[in-house]
């Protein structure tokens, strides 16, 4: 057991974001950030990083596992299962965007990073904490996968984001993976956890088990003004709180992601920021601060450019959920960076951290806080956050209140009516034409699991509720043909969700 007074550890996990992106060009002295000479090359033109960058996109740079190879190992690079990773030199970002929509227009947009004053939120922390300057997202990929490696150390051998086949072997169960998670461990251990929804579906609630915790009464699943309101009680006994921002993915234009705050390429960074700081500043001046750990990070790099090419990886060596593995990767190779910060009065002030950490280093720290065991081999190698926590007493120095989060000039969102129209969606229908995108699918496991827990909290019978509505829900979910359907499913679990909740 650590001798560190940990009683509670928070994380807030956001969206796809690079190191380079998002804090390369902060100026903070110390970090590997950029020099200003980086580039790629892509069609015969030179696309060199530069300041400051857009904040939203009108596209959603391409971070997929093939276009993670693209962008690590330069175009019309291969993959061979059961051989190495092929040769990273974080070449191919600029030519894999011009393959997006926008196409030589995208380019330069992924090269871009923020300046500071565009991010003051994340630059203050950032000075005023520790910055991990080299912590990889888990695999050379999408969201999925990589946010599956924070819970579980392991993704089960999913690879890319969900197909629709996938999804569905796993839509009733969930996600159930050999060592379980680090919300399993805790719970056979006595410690106490949540999971903070900043909507109606949280990845979290795509792991196996998760469901009947959602409906068992403990309140394991809680939105964000109920958990405002449980850290500033000193009763407040959580070990651990993972915080997930709103998606903001089931506006009627079928755009995922927009009017949400997770910082998603689509969206407006800036609101990120705003719940950057309402977290903060809960655990701060909360009763709990000098017994808190926050980390603050992302799940992956959403396409955008970063120079430092992550170094190989200690695979989960579990055995992986049949039929997730598309492309045979082995789980040996880390991808590209992501920023991430450790908070806590017990670290000291403006500290850069060079450790090679990933994902799997939460649920390693949990383990070293509160003594629990591995999940798998990859947490049980990884490094974990407690070495920067040095202090012997608390900082009593550290602000109590961040910066306000840039003015963007974004409106701060479309016509608010917009997000609760559903069964209205016919109005919208030619601007959710195409098929259904990855993202999209895996949010629609989300919505099947939610809906189960609808049915079960009538009795609180998982267990009954599949049975009496699981066939109709796995039909429902394989008829589901275009976005235009998946949007639709969407709208309706969210109405009844919030009709349940009391948020009608």
């Amino acid at each position: 057991m650590s001798t560190i007074a940990i009683d509670h550890v928070f994380v807030l996990m956001l969206e796809n974001r690079s190191f380079d992106h998002l804090l390369g060009a902060s100026g903070i002295a110390g970090i590997e950030g950029l020099t200003g000479t980086e580039s790629n090359s892509a069609g015969g033109q030179i696309y060199t990083v530069h300041q400051p960058a857009p904040f939203t996109l009108d596209f959603d740079p391409g971070h997929g596992f093939k276009d993670a190879l693209e962008q690590l190992c330069g175009a019309d690079t291969a993959y061979q299962p059961g051989a190495p990773y092929p040769a990273i030199d974080n070449s191919g970002f600029a030519s894999n965007a011009r393959r997006s929509p926008t196409g030589t227009e995208a380019a330069p947009l992924v090269m871009a990073s923020f300046t500071s004053d565009q991010l003051p939120v994340i630059n203050f922390l950032a000075r005023e904490f520790v910055v991990c300057d080299h912590w990889f997202s888990s695999l050379p990929g999408p969201t999925w996968p990589n946010r599956l490696f924070v819970h579980a150390a392991t993704s089960g051998g999913l690879d890319d984001s969900p197909t629709a086949l996938q999804s569905l072997e796993t839509v009733l169960q969930g996600y159930r993976f050999a060592g379980g998670t680090i919300f399993d461990s805790l719970e056979r251990h006595g410690h106490k956890w949540s999971v903070v929804e900043g909507d109606a579906f949280p990845h979290a609630l795509s792991l196996g088990g998760m469901i009947h915790h959602a409906v068992d009464g403990h309140g394991h699943f809680v939105d964000l003004p109920t958990f405002l309101t449980r850290i500033a009680d000193p009763a407040f006994d959580i070990a651990y709180t993972f915080i997930e921002p709103n998606y903001g993915h089931v506006l009627a234009d079928g755009r995922n992601f927009k009017c949400g705050d997770s910082q998603h390429p689509l969206d407006d960074v800036t609101r990120g920021e705003g719940l950057l700081k309402t977290i903060y500043e809960a655990v701060r001046t909360s009763p709990h601060w000098t017994q808190s750990l926050l980390i603050v990070m992302y799940d992956e790099h959403g396409g955008f450019y970063d120079h430092v090419a992550p170094p190989v990886a200690v695979p989960p060596g579990d055995s992986p959920i049949p039929g997730l593995n598309q492309h045979g990767f082995g789980f040996d190779q880390l991808g590209v960076r992501i920023p991430a910060l450790v908070i806590s009065p017990f670290t000291e002030r403006g500290v850069i951290s060079k450790e090679i950490y990933d994902h799997a280093s939460v649920p390693a720290t949990i383990q070293k806080l509160f003594d629990l065991e591995p999940l798998t081999a990859r947490d049980k190698a990884a490094t974990s956050l407690v070495p920067l926590l040095t202090r012997s007493a608390a900082r009593d120095d550290a602000p109590t209140q961040l910066p306000i989060p840039a003015d963007s000039g974004i409106p701060d969102c479309e016509d608010p009516d917009v997000g609760v129209v559903a069964g209205q969606l016919e109005n919208v229908s030619g601007n959710l034409a195409g098929s259904l995108e990855p993202a999209l699918m895996g949010f629609l496991h989300v919505a099947i699991a939610r809906q189960l827990q609808l049915v079960a909290s009538v009795d609180g019978n998982v267990d009954r509720a599949i049975a009496s509505e699981g066939e109709r829900l796995k039909e429902i979910f394989a008829g589901i043909n275009d976005k235009f359907d998946g949007v639709k499913l969407l709208h309706e679990v969210e109405l009844a969700y919030r009709s349940w909740f009391g948020r009608s």
